[in-house]
Order: C-alpha cells, then structure tokens, then sequence
C-alpha cells in the first residue's frame, strides 16, 4: 500500500495536509499488490506484465531502480514502456506493433523537423 500526501482546505482558506492509503491499480482496474508483479527475472514480457511494472512504480509500490533491478531492465527500456503506454495504450507495449509505432513517431518528428528548417 502506498501513501500519498492529499491536500485539503480549512475553512480559513489554509492548506492541511492529510495521509490517506492509496493502492495502485494493475492495467485491468484492481488494486495491485507485490505478490501481483510478475516474478524476478522474467524473460517473456507480454504487453500485460509491462503495463503491470509500469503501473507499479508510477503508483509508487516499487521503485524504479528496484524494477530495473528486479527485471534486469535498462531505466532507457522502461522509460520506452513508459512512453509507449502513454502515446498508445496498452497495444502500444506488443511487440509486433513496435516497429509501427516506432515508424510513426520517427514521421511525426520528422515532420516537426522539416517546419522548423522550413
């Protein structure tokens, strides 16, 4: 269970602080918990089980480092699952969409680049 600091006001109009248990949720809606991470080093990622260590770290149950630790992954290869969950979805992290959607962001920033020099 991870705590998050929750700001609420007083009637004075003043800042409080509060603590309240906040759990992550996995990629299917369901509070997640240690035991529900795929086990240390896994070597078959599905799209599901990076979507799950990506939900996991942003909800603050396990650190970055200790993902990356965990699963023998590189923080540039987590940050790629990161990125693709955030620009696609959970399709994003399948490994046979890859290439197209590498392909599409490479014609996006290809395109910003041409208007910039034009």
């Amino acid at each position: 269970m991870t705590l998050l600091k929750r700001h609420n006001r007083d009637a004075s109009g003043r800042g409080t602080t509060a603590r309240c248990n906040v759990e992550p949720l996995s990629p299917l809606g369901r509070p997640m918990r240690l035991e529900d991470l795929p086990p240390p080093g896994t070597k078959r990622w599905v799209a599901r089980r990076k979507a799950e260590v990506v939900a996991a770290v942003r909800g603050g149950l396990i650190s970055l480092q200790d993902a990356c630790r965990r699963y023998s992954l590189s923080e540039d290869e987590y940050r790629t699952w990161e990125r693709l969950i955030d620009d696609h979805g959970l399709k994003g992290l399948h490994t046979t969409r890859t290439q197209v959607y590498r392909n599409i962001a490479q014609r996006k920033a290809g395109r910003s680049d041409f208007a910039a020099r034009a």
